[in-house]
């Protein structure tokens, strides 16, 4: 029987360990990927910590997940061995619901979810649902390709769902694991962006990833900054500080929507703002499969890349602290070789 090496989490606030397990067969309607890279993500802190309800232990997070496909089970077809494919958070969807009988796919009731609902990438083989599978071209490699599929996508697809039209003033607030893609994105997109982040020193960085125009929140006021600029027709939040997404709703130029990928507990939202102007807060999730390859796609054409700090499995609690740290520039992926 062969054997494969995981990083599990064997209970909650646990540290990892590394095991050896048999290599899994796929079932009905799976396929088996032969784990290349898979990124650690500070959402990988649900499983670690045991913040997901229901969770069942050990498990394998992981849902960065980037490889090719080892074998396939029963009924699936379009997929064969060799190709190579990625897993992001979304694990699949029932596609019975009313929501997937809708076509919201990621509203799916079952709330599937890759390393979380089942095994994830931190491992040199796991199982997926075909249709949380996206396929992703040869010119990327896998550790390009790993964090688009959870930072990247995120990003990449609120920007195209917002509704922002080339030539348009869209503001990405925060320059970390999720705005230096979003700056990307924007730039490639043909809208003219600015960047908001605290410190005179990101603004260098800001401008080599493509923004236009760079906003310094400690010494400046980004609102009033934006509107200098006639205001902006989309922020998108990426920052985790409640505070830091309330200063900017005053920048949104006429009908414009600050989306919030960012997480906090609570932010101050002022109705002043958004009636006389028909102005919108929403949040974003990221996206399923055929969004991640279309993401993977995007940024293969357009030259769009993640900065990665890279560990091999064995150094998984090196690597994870080094994410929860906030010091990594700006995403850290493990490899399987």
């Amino acid at each position: 029987m062969r054997k494969m090496r995981v990083a599990q989490v064997p209970a909650a606030k646990r540290d990892f360990e590394i095991v050896e397990r048999p290599v899994p067969e796929p079932g009905p309607g799976t396929l088996r990927i032969k784990v290349e890279a898979c990124g650690i993500c500070h959402s990988d802190s649900l499983v670690k910590e045991g913040l997901w309800p229901g969770i069942q232990y050990p498990r394998v997070p992981g849902h960065e997940v980037a490889g090719s496909i080892d074998a396939v089970g029963a009924g699936v077809t379009g997929w064969t061995p060799g190709q190579r494919v990625g897993v992001g958070w979304n694990g699949g969807y029932c596609g019975q619901c009313d929501p997937c009988r809708r076509g919201d796919f990621f509203a799916c009731v079952t709330q599937q979810v890759t390393g979380i609902s089942f095994d994830g990438g931190y491992a040199e083989y796991m199982i997926a649902p075909v249709n949380a599978v996206a396929r992703f071209p040869a010119e990327l490699s896998p550790v390009d390709a790993a964090p688009l599929l959870c930072a990247g996508i995120t990003t990449f697809n609120a920007l195209r769902n917002s509704g922002a039209r080339p030539g348009d003033v869209v503001a990405v607030l925060g320059l970390g694991g999720l705005g230096h893609l979003g700056v990307q994105y924007a730039a490639k997109m043909g809208f003219k962006t600015v960047a908001i982040a605290r410190g005179k020193d990101k603004e260098l960085l800001a401008r080599q990833l493509g923004a236009a125009i760079y906003i310094d929140s400690q010494s400046q006021d980004p609102a009033a900054e934006l509107q200098k600029l006639g205001g902006a027709s989309v922020i998108i939040s990426t920052v985790t500080s409640g505070a830091a997404m309330s200063a900017v709703q005053g920048g949104l130029a006429i009908t414009g929507t600050l989306m919030l990928l960012g997480v906090d507990e609570s932010l101050q939202i002022s109705p002043l703002v958004l009636i006389p102007g028909r102005r919108s807060v929403k949040g974003w999730y990221c996206g399923t499969s055929i969004d991640s390859q279309d993401t993977l796609a995007f940024s293969t054409r357009a030259g769009v890349r993640s900065m990665n700090e890279t560990f091999p499995l064995e150094r998984v609690s090196e690597a994870y602290d080094r994410m929860m740290s906030g010091k990594a520039r700006f995403r850290v992926v493990l490899t399987m070789q």
